[in-house]
C-alpha cells in the first residue's frame, strides 16, 4: 500500500508547515520548497531555507513535487499531494452529523482547522490537478470551505475539486457563493441511498435527512451546480435500486452522474459487514435493472469499486477504476487477467473469504 505518512526527523517548528519537495539541485527554490541534498538507500536529506529536512523513505519511491504537511513535534509528515498521482484528497475534518452504517471514516468530535495549510498545499499542486475534499462532513465548516474554494479560484484557476458532502447544510443564501466558486470547478459528491425516506434516514442514522437532501438537491439544481449522486449498494437498499433510478430520473435529472458503489470493508463498513454487504457478483439483477432504467432516461451511470470480474460482461462498460491508488490491491488470480490494466481491483482491506463469490481472471 502506498504510504500517505512519511517518517521524518522532527523540525524545530511551532506551527504546521507546508513544503514541496524538489529533486533538482540546480533549481531556484520557492519559499515553500525543500531541495534534495543527499539521497541514500532508505532516507533523503533536503535543504529547507537553511534547515535540514530528513525524510525516511526507500530510494525507489518518487517524492519529486510531492507536498508535505509537517506538524510541530511529530515524527511523520502528511503526504498531502503526490505529484504523480490522480488520487489526492484533503481530509478537512473528521466531524460529521450523520452515522452512516457503512462509513469508512467514522466521525470524531474534535476538529483541527487546517484550511490555511490546505490552501497552501493546493497552491503548490501540479498544473491542472483534480483534488478531493473529504471528511467527516466538510460543510460543517461551510464558510471556511467556501473561503478556501474562492481563494484557490483566484490563485490557481486551473485546479478543480471533488467535494464529498451529505448536502445537509446548503441554504438559499449560498446561491451567490456557489455561483462565484464556479459550476465547472467543483463536483459535489452527494450520497442518496434510497427513494424511500425511512430507508435513507436509517442508513445515514439521521431523522429527516432525506427531506433536507431533497430540498437541497433542488437548490443545487437552481444554482446550476455539478452533482454526482452516490449510492452504496447494501442489503438494505439493493432491491430498491430500480425504484431509486426512477426517482433520480424524475426528481434529479440535472445530475452529472449517478455513481452506484460497492462497499468498502473498513470503519463501520467492516463492523457491519455481515449485515450490509450485498454480493453483486451473484446478485446483479437489481443493479442491471437500475442501470437500464437510468440510461433509458439519459442519465450517465458509473459503477464505482466493482472489480471487472464481478460484473456481467455486458455491463463492464459502466465500471470505472475509482479505488484510490494508495488503498488499491489485486488478488493472486489478477496476475493472469487480461483486463487488469483497466480494472480498479480491490480495496487494500478487502477480505476475499467474506467478499465476492464469483470473481476470477477474465
Amino acid at each position: 500500500m502506498i504510504a500517505l505518512r512519511l517518517r521524518i526527523d522532527p523540525l524545530p517548528i511551532v506551527e504546521p508547515l507546508i513544503v514541496r519537495l524538489r529533486d533538482d539541485k540546480n533549481c531556484a527554490p520557492q519559499l515553500e520548497e525543500a531541495v534534495l541534498v543527499s539521497r541514500y538507500e532508505d532516507y533523503r536529506e533536503y535543504d529547507f531555507e537553511g534547515f535540514g529536512l530528513t525524510v525516511h523513505v526507500p530510494s525507489s519511491v518518487s517524492l519529486d513535487g510531492d507536498v508535505l504537511m509537517i506538524m510541530p513535534g511529530q515524527k511523520s509528515a502528511h503526504r498531502l499531494i503526490r505529484a504523480d498521482s490522480k488520487h489526492n484528497t484533503f481530509l478537512v475534518t473528521e466531524q460529521c452529523d450523520q452515522l452512516c452504517v457503512m462509513c469508512s471514516q467514522p466521525p470524531k468530535k474534535h476538529h483541527t482547522d487546517l484550511f490555511a495549510q490546505f490552501e497552501e498545499a493546493a497552491e503548490l499542486a501540479p498544473a491542472g490537478a483534480y483534488i478531493g475534499i473529504s471528511g467527516g462532513e466538510p460543510l460543517l465548516h461551510k464558510q471556511r470551505l467556501f473561503a478556501f474554494l474562492l481563494n484557490i479560484k483566484a490563485t490557481r484557476p486551473d485546479l478543480r475539486f471533488h467535494v464529498l458532502t451529505n448536502a445537509q447544510h446548503f441554504e438559499p443564501s449560498d446561491m451567490d457563493t456557489l455561483d462565484k466558486i464556479g459550476r465547472d470547478r467543483v463536483l459535489w459528491g452527494i450520497p442518496l441511498y434510497s427513494s424511500r425516506h425511512e430507508i435513507h434516514d436509517e442508513i445515514v442514522g439521521k431523522s429527516n435527512a432525506f427531506e433536507t437532501l431533497e430540498t437541497n438537491l433542488a437548490l443545487l439544481m437552481r444554482a446550476g451546480a455539478s452533482v454526482e449522486l452516490r449510492t452504496v449498494v447494501m442489503r438494505q437498499n439493493a432491491d430498491l435500486l430500480p425504484e431509486l433510478a426512477d426517482y433520480i430520473a424524475t426528481k434529479a435529472p440535472f445530475i452529472n452522474v449517478w455513481a452506484i458503489m460497492q462497499l468498502e470493508n473498513i470503519g463501520y463498513g467492516r463492523m457491519n459487514w455481515t449485515k450490509i454487504f450485498q454480493d453483486t457478483s451473484v446478485a446483479f439483477q437489481s443493479v442491471k435493472t437500475a442501470i437500464n432504467l437510468a440510461t433509458a432516461h439519459g442519465l450517465e451511470v458509473t459503477l464505482y469499486n466493482f472489480p471487472l470480474c464481478s460484473v456481467p460482461p455486458d455491463y463492464r462498460q459502466f465500471t470505472s477504476s475509482t479505488i484510490s491508488d494508495w488503498k488499491q490491491k489485486y488478488l493472486g488470480f489478477c496476475d493472469g487477467c487480461s483486463s487488469r490494466l483497466t480494472c480498479g481491483g480491490f480495496f487494500e482491506w478487502y477480505n476475499h473469504a467474506e467478499g465476492f463469490h464469483r470473481v476470477g481472471a477474465i
